[in-house]
């Protein structure tokens, strides 16, 4: 630690948590019935530690998002000498500032290609906000105005702003304020243990990918502005598509002339040992979103990669863009993030996820396909999801409906000493990028003692 360790009153801070703070995606009458949150009052490396004195090993990066790790001392450096030099300006005046500039030149050089156009916001749904808005400017600019819809996939998350719930296609958080709004379709999802178990992967890959085409052709392909997609779904699970259902997805959305939106919220800076999925994966998408993995989660920034055409078309026919937000290029989040970038290159954490501890995880994971709850594992770099069944061999789940194992299987790791999020029936883990081989073994050894733990509990149900 580069910090010394403060006496907390956890208690007094337990009782100002439940008197006056609203924590994010909560069901608040648990968190009343628990007297408050568990307070987290420092980290280091992969751990976290609690107000109670419990330290847990950080499975999710915080919240898919400390990709160098915690307690880097030099993030802390940069960002108090840029407050003192310059701690805020905005973007609205015909202004920018050197380190916002900087990082843009930076992220252009990652993304590659023709996408070589950056617009900041402060959170992954403010960049999805952007990518709706532009996307739809762009087609009014191109004579096209009738070009509205977007293409999205059920189960996709997007963000949590009106649009970023409509784009994604969670039907919880559709039903929260009478969502979708109109002008966004949604398909299956490429998510073969669930959606199509036992089915040929290559032949699913094909038919997810038709499911897009086929909604294109039933609401007009003059009418489909674009389809936008996680190379990997996150928050809907750690969905890892087929081989050969990318490709597909891209040659459809050109064959019709659509863009082609990659949202890497999740998956930029490194997650699958790629500066980005797409690259992963091998196709050229028109707009990159991208957030968490940008500054480690140290400081709150977003921003979107713009391809050179859809920038010419703005420069040709003119007239304000008008969209943006109060933080669009914060300088000192900007410094902050460029930093950041500096360690993933510096400490070769990318190569090291694909050619290193990205297969370790795979390798470990492995090792719990024989558990009797186990359906599947896999993973992509370092994204890995445990899939939980009542029954071997099949993907039915336990009370015949999802959501009954997952949130006993992750409060065992979390008592465990593992922090790890339980989406529906899925164990999924997302580590930062530094962490070791020893990290990864207890990771998963906490996973499997969770599991054995859960077993006669489930079986009794």
């Amino acid at each position: 630690m580069n910090a010394p360790i403060r006496n907390y009153d956890i208690a007094e801070l337990r009782r100002l948590d439940l008197a006056h703070h609203l924590p994010a995606q909560a069901d608040h009458k648990v968190i009343a019935e628990l007297g408050g949150s568990r307070i987290i009052t420092r980290a280091e490396g992969c751990t976290i530690h609690d107000g109670d004195g419990m330290a847990l090993l950080d499975g999710m990066a915080g919240l898919w998002c400390v990709n160098v790790g915690y307690g880097r001392k030099e993030l802390a450096d940069v960002a108090y000498e840029q407050m003192l030099e310059l701690p805020y300006y905005n973007t609205f005046f015909k202004t920018a500032t050197p380190p916002t500039v900087r990082l843009a030149a930076k992220v252009a050089e990652k993304l590659g290609g023709d996408l070589q156009h950056v617009f900041f916001n402060s959170s992954g749904s403010e960049a999805n906000d952007t990518v709706f808005r532009l996307v739809r400017h762009y087609w009014g600019l191109k004579g096209q105005p009738q070009r509205k819809i977007f293409i999205s996939r059920w189960n996709a998350y997007h963000g949590s702003t009106v649009a970023g719930v409509s784009l994604g296609g969670m039907k919880a958080m559709h039903a929260q304020g009478d969502l979708p709004i109109p002008g966004v379709e949604h398909v299956m999802q490429p998510y073969l243990f669930g959606e199509a178990f036992g089915e040929d992967p290559e032949a699913f890959a094909s038919r997810a990918a038709q499911a897009i085409e086929d909604r294109i052709l039933a609401v007009g392909p003059e009418n489909v502005a674009a389809f936008i997609g996680e190379p990997i779904q996150g928050a809907g699970g750690v969905v890892i598509p087929p081989d050969g259902y990318w490709p597909k997805v891209e040659a459809i959305c050109r064959k019709y002339g659509i863009l082609l939106v990659c949202d890497e919220v999740i998956t930029g800076f490194g997650r699958l040992g790629e500066w980005f999925g797409f690259q992963h994966y091998g196709v050229k998408p028109d707009l990159v979103c991208m957030a968490k993995g940008i500054s480690s989660g140290y400081l709150p920034i977003s921003a979107v990669g713009v391809a050179d055409h859809i920038v010419a078309e703005l420069r040709e026919k003119g007239g304000d863009f008008v969209h943006g937000y109060t933080y669009s290029g914060h300088p000192t989040c900007a410094a902050v993030a460029l930093r950041n970038i500096e360690i993933l290159e510096r400490e070769g954490l990318v190569d090291r996820t694909r050619n290193d501890t990205g297969p370790y995880l795979e390798a470990k994971l492995a090792t719990l396909s024989d558990h009797p709850l186990v359906g599947e594992v896999r993973s992509k770099g370092l994204l890995g999801a445990v899939e939980i069944v009542s029954e071997k061999g099949t993907n039915h789940r336990f009370g015949g409906k999802e959501g009954t194992a997952g949130p006993i299987v992750r409060d065992l790791c979390i008592k465990n000493g593992l922090m790890v999020r339980g989406i529906r029936d899925t164990i999924v883990c997302c580590p930062p990028l530094i962490i070791t081989h020893a990290e990864l073994d207890r990771l998963v050894g906490i996973i499997a003692q969770s599991l054995d733990e859960a077993l006669p509990i489930l079986k009794a149900m």
